[in-house]
């Protein structure tokens, strides 16, 4: 039986790329043989992005948070309101092309409970590269993931991760940071659960007009990564 397929795709002051992203979804999925919904998540933007995703009806579904909670909090929101037997989250810059949700697809399909896009398996798809000291940056998160949280993971920031249904309603009805750690808290209780998780190696292309703030933003997530544990600490 070919599945139901929801992608989810967070979106904070997105009105300059928005309307690119969601026509290349909309091409790709019209020529799949399955089923799917393409929801966007509006995490309190203060420009145009709301007009750019209606326009875009009734083709594509548009979740409005009332004010800007985090990329963890509209990530979330859509997880759980999607209705796919798989569902995918994914940057709104589309840094990894929409194509590559077929991989995902694929491992879903023969048995991992969720699958994580990874720029970190085969460092030649990574087609662009972000500066320097963002790439640095990047790989002593990740060192922080293996020591405090957990290891075996080797890139747990890219923004593509496909999971099944159960999964999805298991762990994103718990998690609770709405910051840019949410990807490691998610994966953690994952983890915990048991669910078999696999990493794919994809293509990636760096986009320069990040919102990311590399400084105030790090430090928001090494912060909220050291609460990980402490937020799901297991009752005697």
């Amino acid at each position: 039986m070919k599945p139901f397929v929801s992608l989810v795709i967070p979106a904070f002051n997105e009105e300059p790329r928005i309307a690119a992203s969601l026509a290349q979804a909309i091409t790709f999925f019209k020529d799949q043989d399955y089923t799917s919904e393409i929801i966007v998540v509006d995490d309190g933007s203060t420009d145009a992005t709301r007009d750019a995703v209606k326009k875009f009806a009734p083709m594509v579904k548009l979740i409005a948070l009332g004010q800007n909670m985090g990329k963890g909090a509209a990530v979330r929101t859509g997880m759980l309101e999607a209705q796919g037997d798989i569902r995918i989250f994914t940057d709104a810059d589309f840094s990894t092309p929409i194509y590559e949700t077929r991989k995902v697809l694929d491992r879903i399909s023969h048995g991992a409970d969720i699958c994580i896009g990874s720029r970190a398996l085969d460092r030649r798809m990574v087609m662009e590269h972000q500066p320097f000291y963002r790439e640095f940056m990047g790989k002593i998160f990740n060192k922080f993931v293996q020591v405090f949280v957990f290891r075996g993971i080797s890139d747990t920031q890219c923004g593509f991760k496909g999971f099944n249904e159960k999964s999805t309603l298991e762990v994103f009805s718990q998690t609770k940071l709405d910051g840019f750690s949410f990807d490691v808290e998610a994966l953690y209780l994952a983890r915990r659960a048991g669910y078999r998780i696999e990493q794919v190696a994809v293509e990636w292309y760096n986009d320069d007009r990040s919102s990311v703030h590399p400084i105030k933003d790090s430090y928001r997530m090494f912060r909220e990564l050291l609460t990980i544990k402490k937020l799901h600490k297991k009752r005697k």
